[in-house]
C-alpha cells in the first residue's frame, strides 16, 4: 500500500508553534469542517515537537462516554502490571514522570487510579493532573494537553454538565496557573457555536480554523501524484481541497482508475446521502418539513459561502447531520465541502 504523505499546512504548522513558543495562557481551539485534517495536523506537530515538550494526547472519537467514570478512563492510560513494574513499583509522580518516553494519555498507577475515582468527583481527576504537569515543569520540561474530538463530552454530566467543569480546569491550566497548553479539537461545529456563546470562556480562548485546502495548495498536492491539467481541474470541480476526497482521487488514479469516473461516484454517493434525509421525513423518522430544509439549501444555488444574523432549526439540522458547516467567530455558513455543493445543487435542482 502506497503512503500518501502529509502536505502543505506550513500556515497553521506555524500558528501552532508559535502558540507552544509563549508561555500558556488561553485554551485553543482547533475546529474546522469534517476531514479537513484536523488530527493529521495535530499529528505531525507533535512529531516535529523537541524533547522539552511533553505531549498529552486523547483522541475521544472511538471513546464510549456514558457517564464520569468512562471519561475518567478515557483521559488515563494505566501502566502494564508486568512482573517487572510489580518488583519495580512506581510510587510518585517524579518516577511517572521519568517513565513517559511517548505520546499517549495521562500515566497512572492502580494507587492514584483509585484516588481518582473516589466520591466520583472530576476535581479528583482534575488536581492528580495537576500535580503531575507540575511535576512535568518541574523536569524542565512543557506540558500540552491534547483532546480531540471533545463534542463527545457535551451529554456528560456529573452534578451538571460535565463540560463546565472541565472548561474551568482547562481555564485554570492555561489563564490562572500558566502551567500546559491546551488544545481543544473538534469538528462538530454545533459544538463550537455553542461554546463560543459561553461568557466564561471570553477573552480565555483562542479558535484556529483548519479548512480544507486553497486551489494552489490542492494543484501542488495532485501534482506530486503526476495528475494531469484535466484531472486537476475534475479533481477541484468535485473535492475542491478536501484532503480525505483528494486522497480517494490519488488512490484511483494510483490504481490506474478513471478519475473523472470515480469523481462522478463520489458525488452520485453524497447525492443519495441527503435524499435520504427527505426519505426519513416521509417516513415521519425525521420532524422537518421538506420545504424549510429546501429553502436552506436553496441559499447555495448561486452561493458557495453566505453571512448568518441568526441560525434556525433548520439550518442546526443540516449541521448536525454534516451537510453544512458553521463558523460562529466569522458568522459563516457553507457546505462541508465542494462534494456536499455540488450534491445540494443537484438536489435543489429537482425540488
Amino acid at each position: 500500500m502506497r503512503n500518501i504523505e502529509f502536505h502543505n499546512r506550513e500556515k497553521e504548522i506555524k500558528d501552532i508553534r508559535a502558540i507552544l513558543d509563549r508561555q500558556p495562557t488561553l485554551i485553543t481551539f482547533i475546529y474546522g469542517p469534517i476531514n479537513s485534517g484536523k488530527t493529521e495536523l495535530i499529528n505531525h506537530v507533535i512529531e516535529e515537537l523537541p524533547e522539552e515538550y511533553v505531549v498529552f494526547y486523547i483522541n475521544l472519537r472511538t471513546k464510549f462516554l456514558a457517564g464520569y467514570d468512562d471519561f475518567i478512563e478515557s483521559l488515563f492510560e494505566m501502566e502494564m502490571e508486568t512482573e517487572a513494574a510489580l518488583r519495580k513499583r512506581k510510587e510518585t509522580l517524579a518516577e511517572l514522570v521519568s517513565s513517559v518516553t511517548k505520546v499517549a494519555g495521562i500515566p497512572i498507577t492502580r494507587e492514584f487510579l483509585d484516588y481518582v475515582f473516589k466520591d466520583n468527583k472530576p476535581k479528583n481527576a482534575f488536581s492528580y493532573i495537576i500535580k503531575l504537569f507540575e511535576e512535568v515543569k518541574n523536569s524542565g520540561k512543557q506540558p500540552v494537553l491534547i483532546l480531540d474530538e471533545l463534542q463527545k463530552i457535551g451529554d456528560v454530566k456529573v452534578n451538571g454538565p460535565l463540560i463546565y467543569e472541565l472548561f474551568n480546569f482547562f481555564i485554570d491550566l492555561t489563564k490562572e496557573k500558566h502551567l500546559a497548553h491546551v488544545f481543544a479539537m473538534t469538528s462538530d461545529s454545533l459544538f463550537i457555536e455553542q461554546i463560543y456563546s459561553k461568557a466564561m470562556l471570553e477573552e480565555r480562548c483562542r479558535y484556529l480554523l483548519v479548512d480544507d485546502f486553497d486551489y494552489e495548495t490542492t494543484a501542488a498536492f495532485l501534482e506530486k501524484y503526476k495528475f494531469t491539467d484535466g484531472e486537476r481541474v475534475i479533481a477541484w470541480k468535485y473535492c475542491g481541497g478536501k484532503p480525505v476526497c483528494l486522497v480517494e482521487l490519488v488512490n484511483a488514479k494510483i490504481n490506474r482508475k478513471d478519475v473523472e469516473k470515480e469523481a462522478k461516484k463520489f458525488l452520485k454517493i453524497r447525492t443519495s446521502q441527503i435524499l435520504s434525509i427527505f426519505d426519513e421525513i416521509s417516513l415521519g423518522k425525521v420532524e422537518y418539513t421538506e420545504n424549510a430544509l429546501i429553502q436552506e439549501l436553496k441559499n447555495f444555488e448561486k452561493e458557495e459561502m453566505m453571512g448568518y444574523d441568526r441560525v434556525n432549526k433548520e439550518k442546526i439540522f443540516l449541521v448536525g447531520r454534516n451537510v453544512l458547516f458553521i463558523d460562529p467567530t466569522q458568522r459563516t455558513i457553507k457546505p462541508q465541502s465542494r462534494l456536499n455543493l455540488l450534491a445540494i445543487r443537484e438536489v435543489i435542482s429537482d425540488a
